[in-house]
């Protein structure tokens, strides 16, 4: 199952467990979060919706969420090759367990009693439940009796006082003839596992956070970019690249050039368009200049615009103030990427198209 965290990220080990529990008749048990590292301008679709936020390269800025935490509740003690025991389940007031092993006598119990309204997901729908405190007990069989202490680790969501505690290390539970019992509470995950090589992580304290520059340019003059992609453009439709062109000698060597020649076939709505954003969404009042270059005589055109109000799979209806210029020498001035509403069309008396097309927020 695919899935995209959200801002509630609780959410993210109730799919992770319940994937495998049975549900109407089938069971998952694979898990893709998508995506790892959200390095994308969060006012985008499914903003901050990685395990970690790093979307400010300008400041160095990121954030460690709780999806990191979450994750490890089952990453940091299961391997490639473990698997789920079959007896897994729900608890009578209300969360679930699930349980997995290495087949060599390891264990790994989860559990997490999440209440339905920091559980929601975009989709499917989820059907009412609640859920309580309340003391559960666990009885090993089979060679898992034979366990004598489990190593536990906690996490707690405190949505109110906005004090959560994640991924905490508790003290030992004995097991006696493969039996233990504990209390929990909600809006709780625990992990009991046989695994002693459990660590919370610690990270350096990141940079302040800071606004995109009010002042920014960029001439592409990069004789070996690290990565084909100009930084801080955020490509929404079609594929905006370096690119060097050897035969301008003049001051556009250096590019960023557009180079996706079909549209693809798509899974979202997206743009006829090619569309790339940069900047700060909160801008208002902003002074674009850019050279261009259209690289067909008779057709096609550029834009670039300013207070762009939508991306990702709603760019197709992003509306803002744009600015066409076309090859035949006229242009446009509309609301909306789709030239619905038209507020200035003309020809233009002069018309000096130098370079690779470029659009922004």
């Amino acid at each position: 199952k695919m899935m995209r965290p959200l801002t509630v990220k609780m959410f993210l080990m109730f799919i992770v467990k319940l994937n495998y529990i049975p549900i109407h008749c089938y069971i998952c048990v694979s898990t893709i979060a998508w995506n790892l590292l959200a390095s994308y301008y969060k006012e985008l679709p499914f903003g901050q919706d990685g395990l970690m936020t790093a979307d400010e390269p300008w400041s160095g800025h990121y954030e460690v969420q709780s999806p990191i935490w979450i994750t490890a509740h089952t990453t940091q003690f299961t391997q490639p090759g473990w698997h789920y025991l079959k007896n897994v389940g729900h608890l009578k007031k209300g969360g679930s367990y699930v349980a997995l092993t290495d087949g060599k006598g390891n264990l790994t119990i989860i559990v997490e009693t999440m209440s339905h309204d920091h559980s929601v997901c975009i989709r499917p729908p989820l059907p009412p439940f609640k859920v309580f405190q309340q003391n559960v007990t666990f009885q090993l069989q089979g060679s898992f009796k034979q366990i004598e202490t489990l190593k536990v680790w906690y996490t707690k969501f405190d949505f109110f006082k906005n004090s959560s505690k994640f991924f905490s290390q508790h003290s030992d539970i004995k097991v006696v003839n493969g039996a233990f019992s504990m209390p929990v509470g909600v809006d709780e995950i625990w992990t009991m596992t046989t695994i002693s090589t459990g660590k919370r992580g610690t990270v350096p304290q990141p940079p302040p956070s800071r606004s995109f520059p009010k002042d920014y340019e960029d001439d592409f003059n990069v004789k070996i970019p690290p990565f084909s992609e100009a930084p801080n453009f955020a490509d929404q439709t079609g594929v905006f690249e370096y690119f060097i062109n050897y035969n301008e000698p003049g001051d556009h060597v250096f590019t960023l050039r557009q180079v996706v020649t079909e549209r693809p076939i798509t899974w979202a709505s997206d743009a006829d368009q090619t569309i790339s954003v940069i900047g700060d969404y909160k801008w208002q009042d902003v002074n674009i200049t850019c050279d261009v270059l259209i690289e067909t005589a008779n057709t096609g055109g550029v834009f670039i615009a300013g207070r762009v109000n939508k991306g990702g799979e709603l760019i197709r209806h992003a509306e803002g103030l744009y600015y066409w210029i076309f090859a035949d020498g006229k242009y446009k001035v509309t609301n909306d990427l789709r030239k619905f509403y038209l507020l200035h069309p003309h020809t233009l008396f002069t018309v000096e198209l130098i370079y690779i097309p470029l659009h922004y927020f």
